[in-house]
């Protein structure tokens, strides 16, 4: 996230894009309600009625599929009317021409079909966001998880730099994180082609220093690869094992079908888990780790903020925690890894790290709250709570505007297949249940097989009662769920 969490509260307007904050995070849900309370606008854009949507000064029901359409359209009204920051696009950023010549054509009479919302309703909320002293956009999977994901972020990314909603408190763009700790594990370098710090593994200088700190010659050039990947390249013969952590790919995977004929045929699979997930059943070694409350350590927030977590209570049947076990196994394999403490673990990586440098143990503390960039010791330097304030994080320092043409989805309504299934977050239990599913008191908030929101049209034309168990078909497959008919869905 560009800015903090706690900056919602003060915000003038509060853009919420494919993302429903009272179920996937309450907490953040509860700083929009201060945000409405101090007078701020609201719009959401879903295409169900969530429930930030009851309290919203505007709803965008969208049809699923035409983020990109939408987004050029609010982009084409700013232009259009005048309503864009002529000095932030000038100063701070480059590629305007480029993004004007896209969006011209996506007027809001264009898009009325494609997105299913009013030409009255796109220049309303145009103008909303453009007018407001101060806005925010937050994003979450309705985003990035589908259709041309990436080309909504940096569109949804476009907005604010048209209307200079970037670089000072109260403003930014920020995806709110899908999975616990995601941003922490993305700083701590686990992705393919970066080391901790987004250093990214392409660069020469960033392979030296990361091999001369571990204590080997070279590193690979080559980045790794993605999970997406996985199944085609076992069946390339490119990956032949997989080592797993936290992580229930037989579960929550894409694909499955795929995913599961790829376990099949990998030669060694080995999962480091807290429970018998389904990825932990099928394989071949299995790691049984600390749980949150067994050992200590550092989370990141989603808004970039560094917070110690401290053990609870004494692991049992002499379990190891996570760290522990991937030091006895690297030095079995013949490279020493010795660390005595995650201390020692998180120092080595502050002085790898020029944004976290100064995030020390001690300005932690118990309670504590360091947002990166952090990058003196001192306790002068308290962290960042916006980014952006000077320059991008760009070659030039200069934010870049981005859009393309709107696609449609791959997948076509048909006679045989005439609804539209989204998926969602729900309030009892956590993505994909691979932990939340193990607590029976969760397990009686939503149990299996889950439910599945119909509009009441649908559910009377079909036939189908609430609380009926049903077949969903898809072109992937099949699921059966429940019936749960409901108005947000309309």
């Amino acid at each position: 996230m560009s800015n903090a969490i706690t900056e919602i509260d003060n915000t003038d307007l509060v853009f919420i894009f494919g993302y429903n904050p009272a179920d996937s995070h309450p907490i953040v849900a509860n700083h929009i309600l201060n945000a409405k309370r101090n007078g701020a606008k609201i719009i959401v854009c879903d295409p169900r009625k969530i429930e930030t949507a009851r309290i919203a000064d505007l709803h965008l029901a969208l049809k699923n599929g035409s983020n990109i359409a939408l987004l050029n359209a609010i982009g084409q009204v700013i232009i259009e009317e005048d309503l864009y920051d002529k000095s932030f696009v000038a100063g701070r950023s480059e590629g305007f021409e480029a993004y004007r010549n896209i969006v011209e054509g996506y007027t809001p009479e264009s898009v009325e079909t494609i997105t299913g919302i009013s030409v009255r309703q796109i220049r309303e909320c145009a103008r909303l966001y453009a007018s407001a002293g101060n806005a925010m956009i937050l994003w979450g999977m309705g985003v990035t998880q589908f259709w041309q994901g990436v080309e909504t972020v940096r569109s949804l990314t476009s907005l604010a730099i048209l209307t200079g909603n970037l670089g000072k408190p109260h403003v930014g763009v920020n995806p709110v994180r899908g999975q616990n700790n995601v941003q922490g594990a993305c700083d701590m370098g686990a992705l393919p082609d970066t080391y901790p710090g987004y250093q990214y593994v392409k660069f020469p200088e960033n392979r030296e220093k990361f091999a001369n700190a571990w204590g080997v010659e070279s590193l690979p050039e080559n980045p790794g690869y993605r999970i997406s990947e996985l199944p085609h390249r076992v069946a390339h013969g490119e990956v032949r094992a997989a080592y797993i952590m936290g992580e229930d790919p037989l579960q929550t995977d894409a694909e499955l079908s795929a995913v599961r004929q790829a376990f099949e045929e990998m030669e060694l699979v080995i999962v480091q888990d807290i429970f018998m997930t389904k990825t932990a059943a099928a394989a071949d070694v299995i790691l049984p780790s600390t749980s949150w409350g067994e050992h200590e350590g550092v989370y990141t927030a989603a808004d970039r903020g560094f917070q110690r977590f401290f053990k609870a209570v004494e692991p049992k049947w002499d379990l190891k925690a996570d760290w522990q076990i991937i030091c006895e196994i690297a030095t079995r394999m013949g490279y020493p890894m010795k660390y005595d403490n995650t201390q020692q673990i998180w120092d080595e990586l502050r002085h790898l790290c020029p944004n976290f440098f100064g995030a020390t143990y001690e300005k932690m503390g118990e309670l504590g709250y360091v947002q990166w960039p952090c990058r003196d010791e001192s306790e002068a330097d308290q962290g960042t709570s916006y980014l952006f304030a000077e320059r991008f994080s760009t070659p030039n320092g200069l934010a870049q505007f981005f859009t393309c043409e709107w696609q449609a989805p791959v997948d076509k309504l048909s006679d045989a297949y005439p609804l539209v299934l989204s998926t969602v977050r729900e309030v009892g239990h956590y993505s994909c249940r691979s932990m939340t599913g193990n607590c029976a008191a969760l397990a009686k908030l939503a149990d299996e097989p889950g439910y599945i929101q119909i509009n009441t049209a649908d559910a009377k034309r079909l036939g189908i009662e609430d609380e009926e168990l049903v077949w969903v078909n898809s072109r992937k497959g099949k699921v059966i769920s429940r019936a749960k008919i409901s108005g947000q869905a309309e």
